[in-house]
């Protein structure tokens, strides 16, 4: 299991390694790039979430569906579960790839 040191660790060489790769190019290749792809992998799980939100807020006031806000705050719990599924998988290649020899 990855101690909370060793995943901010990984966050900050990431960060590093994306504003490297992004400042020293001169042509991007003609894929969307990691730093895009992990932005809009969180900007739509805090859309999930703000949804699940309004829902449940709306409930609270009696004005949404049950049916609704157990929808969105399943979408939301999904989305969360993977986006922490993916960054333990990035996190435990991190530290297979420090483990190599040079």
């Amino acid at each position: 299991m990855a101690t909370p040191s060793i995943a901010a660790n990984a966050y900050a060489n990431l960060a590093r390694v994306l504003e490297n790769t992004s400042a020293g190019k001169g042509s991007e290749p003609s894929g969307q790039s990691f730093a895009s792809l992990l932005k809009d992998t969180v900007g739509s799980v805090l859309e999930s979430g703000r949804k699940s939100d309004s829902q449940t807020m709306a409930m609270a006031a009696g004005k949404a569906n049950v049916m609704d806000v157990v929808t969105a705050v399943a979408d939301t719990d999904v989305a969360v579960s993977t986006l922490v599924s993916v960054r333990d998988r990035v996190i435990a290649a991190y530290e297979d790839i420090m483990k190599m020899p040079i």
